[in-house]
């Protein structure tokens, strides 16, 4: 059987005023093409063609001291046809930490059995052997042989056959140090006495292991033990391999295009900074413009600007983060006073309002920004006259107990258009757009409600087949747009990162994405 193959493409190079023609090393994909480690391999086993070679016998043969070249040339050779590899899987059994100690110092009951041989009978006393041995192992220790026949009277040990007990301690004893040179393999083992130290802390421990052995298949058989001497080979060409012409003798190393690669474990973005700075590239692509805001807000802009009730439920400190220092935030008594207006009968909006008492000094109040919509709202405060396209991503908080879809602080995806031309159409040709370009093309609104917008819709998704909702959006209301100044329309919408991280990461627990857990992250795929 051939196992080398022969260069047929070459390259032309130009050193000086000379050209010189190099074979271009082979690009394989499972190509009968093998190393000489692999070729060694082969070398030992057809020493004993129909053998089962175990990885030691292998390692002994070759003159290896690495395990690792025994798999890598087992699994180039059994992808060539030339040895299969059969597993085997077991149980192997180790010595703990006692059991490394009880190894050097011997085990407990050994220990006292030997006391108790070494005292006269009415000295064999709890009291005398405590003594002796650590505070902990006394009750432990008697413990163990009254299961072998000691028994307790007056306080005095006292022992039944001793010639079984003995015999019993040898054997456990015996156990012990058969395993002080290594893992055993259970079926080797005393069955009984593996299954009685499984049962005490730390002295063994058992672990499932797959063992392979190696052999030759009829292909392999049929090898040509003379086509198998080691080759030189070249990976790389080099201008002083050119110039010294050592190439035309030589064998180039084929290369493995499905060779396995180790994943890049140098520095890279957060999965999360990486999506931040995804979604802002594409606002900006789409003629958006960017706008900031402080964490701390008066709940008259995080809530009353936007036409929630005073009594609403997401008001309450079950669901805020209200502030202690400082208590109050400064707002300009314009806009309290306009809020008042229009929660109380709707001012000139053409709505009654919520018909309550409006207290300006709750509006005062200091709270963590339970969503970045107030971004917005104050933005169009600053320029009513002004048609812009903007967005934020900031961080909001609220009050939510943590699990595996919820987080006390959270990202979110906030933006407006504010121009007289302003409808629903535009804000849902925004999103889709929006979506589109972050890999979802499938996208779909369904009608909803919330305080401060009408008509207001939810955005869902197409993911694996099912619908899942990501964010509210909608046409600002008049009770929120007029204490603003503006009598333009407004497309809002604020769409949560974190579920939308969940989805692109496929993930299936929010706390994982802020996990400090650098393996998991590297194996995170890179936006």
């Amino acid at each position: 059987m051939g196992i080398r193959g022969r260069v047929t493409h070459f390259l032309t190079f130009s050193i000086g005023k000379h050209q010189v023609d190099c074979p271009i090393p082979r690009i394989t994909s499972g190509s009968m093409d093998i190393g000489n480690n692999e070729r060694r391999m082969l070398r030992a086993m057809l020493s004993n063609q129909s053998k089962d070679w175990t990885l030691e016998e292998l390692l002994t043969e070759t003159g290896w001291s690495d395990q690792v070249h025994v798999a890598g040339s087992g699994a180039v050779l059994e992808e060539a046809g030339l040895v299969s590899v059969n597993e085997f899987r077991g149980t192997a059994v180790s010595l703990g930490e006692e059991g490394k100690r009880a190894s050097k110092e011997g085990l407990l009951e050994a220990r006292i059995w030997d006391w108790l041989l070494s005292q006269k009978a009415e000295d064999r006393t709890m009291a005398a052997l405590s003594s002796t041995l650590k505070r902990h192992e006394a009750g432990p220790g008697v413990g163990l042989l009254k299961a072998l026949g000691v028994t307790l009277e007056s306080g005095v040990l006292v022992a039944g056959d001793e010639s079984q007990i003995a015999s019993e301690i040898k054997k456990r004893s015996e156990f012990i140090n058969s395993l002080s040179d290594g893992p055993v393999e259970q079926p080797e083992l005393d069955e009984e006495l593996v299954s009685h130290f499984s049962g005490r802390k730390g002295l063994i421990v058992l672990e499932d292991r797959v063992s392979r052995k190696w052999s030759l298949t009829k292909q392999g058989v049929k090898t040509d033990i003379s086509e198998l001497e080691d080759i030189e080979t070249i990976g790389e060409v080099t201008p002083e391999l050119l110039q010294s012409e050592a190439w035309r003798d030589a064998e180039f190393k084929p290369f493995d295009i499905n060779a396995p690669a180790p994943t890049p474990s140098g520095g890279r973005p957060h999965p999360m900074i990486a999506l931040i700075e995804m979604i802002r590239s594409i606002f900006l692509e789409m003629g958006f413009s960017e706008i900031e805001g402080d964490f701390i807000q008066s709940a008259g802009w995080n809530m009353d600007a936007l036409f929630i009730p005073q009594s609403h439920p997401a008001r309450t400190m079950q669901d805020t983060f209200y502030l202690s220092e400082p208590a109050q935030v400064d707002v300009d008594e314009k806009y309290l006073d306009l809020w008042e207006k229009v929660h109380e009968h709707g001012h000139d909006t053409g709505s009654k309002g919520w018909g309550l008492d409006f207290d300006k000094e709750e509006s005062k109040k200091s709270l963590l920004r339970t969503h970045t919509t107030v971004n917005t709202v104050r933005h169009i405060a600053e320029n009513p006259d002004e048609p812009c396209r903007v967005f934020g991503i900031g961080r909001v908080f609220r009050q939510e107990s943590i699990d595996r879809t919820h987080l006390p602080e959270f990202y979110q995806i906030e933006g407006i258009i504010h121009e007289p031309e302003a409808n629903l159409p535009m804000l849902i040709s925004t999103l889709r757009t929006f979506y589109s370009k972050m890999g979802f093309p499938d996208v779909r609104v369904r009608p909803a409600y919330f305080p401060y917008t009408e008509p207001s819709v939810e955005v869902d998704v197409l993911w694996k087949g099912e619908w899942l909702e990501l964010g509210g959006s909608g046409i600002f209301r008049p009770e929120v747009t007029e204490p603003l100044g503006t009598e333009w329309p407004v497309c809002a919408w604020g769409l949560g990162l974190e579920r939308l991280a969940m989805l692109i990461l496929e993930l299936d627990d929010i706390r994982e994405l802020y996990q400090p857990d650098l393996e998991r992250l590297g194996r995170m795929p890179i936006l």
